[in-house]
């Protein structure tokens, strides 16, 4: 028998919060963390901003000399899970911690120190390339330390799927839950790609909005959208059976009902332009959930602010619902502040789908102003709006045509 699936826990390291609470209270302000980069030297850049962390400090979940082992997207991934622990109110000493699993993510991995350790091998030689280059970049290591800060003897897995990452990730843990595999997850996503090399060469495929205007940047379903901008960060929530939550008197944030997976199987980079493949992943969620299309309130949309995406997530929309229904739906991208974090976006944006469900408020598309007769649904713009939630989804699709959309429900007694 399937067991019933609930949040318990929630961690978000950023670009408008350190904090889940903070991230909630910047989404519910239309708050902007777009800015222009600091973490390097940008004159040789066409692209000139991103959403970057602000004053992040690892320290506040583990010793300095352990962040010297690791790179920055498993130093996000640490935070943000200790914050997800802490919140969820776990006796991790009670609980039987081969039942305990991870289930993290990263769209890119190490590419920090991948440019760090490949200056040194091309300038001074590969015998002064750190013994720690290896372990630091290799995307499961953030999910392989959350489970050693935390004891997780159970499941251990990164799932790599780009930016559907967390998403999947989120989904993937959710499965080992509802099924009887594991008693307790940490999942998520967690990327630090603001680097010299990751906006490189995302600005080379023209994937990146090269506007020098941050409030002009992410401006997802505006008609003068020219790419997406760089996030960073990391989104993780603590899962349990809802049994479990019941017996140990847990908050419970949402009940995630649903998940559905699929690929375009159409191109590396652009999704299927009349958005097969994300309309399939959202009937497959709600399927899943037994959710009928009409109790739909919400979608956290993938909305990139890249031509492609942007109207094909629109087509995509109305193809699952129906063009007259679709349009009663608030929609909302969020990357409109935060920008796109990559892996770690389905992460975050499951966070914000939960706690809009909880609060009955959805956040806002900030940034908006001519509209794109291409794109015409209700995106919520500029302003947070107090509405009626039952069931909401979030969307993330992926380079490599990966679509991942979870399917969530308010918690009521």
């Amino acid at each position: 028998m399937n067991r019933r699936v609930v949040i318990t826990g929630i961690g978000a390291l950023t670009p408008i919060g350190n904090t889940a609470e903070e991230f909630w209270n910047g989404l519910k302000e239309g708050k902007c963390g777009i800015d222009y980069i600091t973490h390097f030297d940008t004159a040789d850049f066409k692209v000139k901003v991103a959403g970057e962390l602000k004053n992040f400090d690892p320290c506040v979940a583990m010793d300095k000399k352990d962040t010297k082992r690791m790179d920055m997207f498993s130093q996000y991934a640490i935070v943000a899970s200790d914050e997800a622990v802490k919140s969820s109110g776990i006796d991790l000493d009670s609980i039987d911690r081969t039942r305990f699993g991870i289930s993290i993510g990263s769209g890119i991995g190490g590419i920090g120190v991948i440019e760090e350790q490949l200056f040194k091998l091309y300038e001074k030689g590969p015998s002064k390339v750190s013994p720690m280059f290896i372990p630091m970049v290799i995307s499961n290591m953030a999910a392989g330390q959350v489970a050693i800060k935390f004891g997780a003897k159970g499941t251990c897995i990164d799932v790599v799927t780009a930016c559907a990452t967390g998403t999947n990730s989120i989904g993937e843990a959710f499965r080992a839950i509802r099924h009887g595999y594991s008693d307790y997850m940490l999942a998520g996503g967690a990327e630090a790609t603001v680097t010299r090399a990751g906006v490189a060469g995302f600005a080379s495929l023209k994937a990146l909005s090269t506007s020098d205007d941050p409030k002009r940047a992410s401006i997802p379903f505006d008609k003068e959208r020219n790419g997406f901008v760089m996030g960073e960060g990391a989104g993780i929530v603590f899962m349990e059976s809802l049994e479990s939550a019941q017996q140990r008197n847990a908050n419970i944030i949402a009940e995630i009902v649903g998940y559905g997976s699929t690929c375009d199987a159409y191109h590396m980079t652009s999704p299927s332009p009349e958005g097969e493949g994300a309309a399939l992943a959202m009937k497959l969620a709600m399927e899943d959930g037994n959710v009928n299309k009409e109790d739909i309130t919400y979608i956290n949309a993938h909305g990139t602010s890249t031509h492609l995406n942007d109207v094909g997530e629109t087509l995509a929309i109305k193809k699952t619902f129906g063009e007259e229904l679709a349009k009663k739906i608030n929609i909302s991208s969020t990357k409109s502040m935060t920008g796109h974090l990559l892996g770690a976006t389905g992460g975050v944006e499951a966070i914000a789908t939960a706690l809009a469900l909880k609060n009955d408020f959805v956040p806002p598309t900030i940034g908006y102003k001519v509209p794109d007769e291409e794109c015409d649904l209700n995106y919520t713009v500029n302003q947070g709006v107090e509405r009626k939630m039952k069931y909401a989804l979030s969307n993330t699709f992926g380079f490599g045509g990966h679509n991942g959309v979870l399917c969530l429900k308010k918690w009521e007694e």
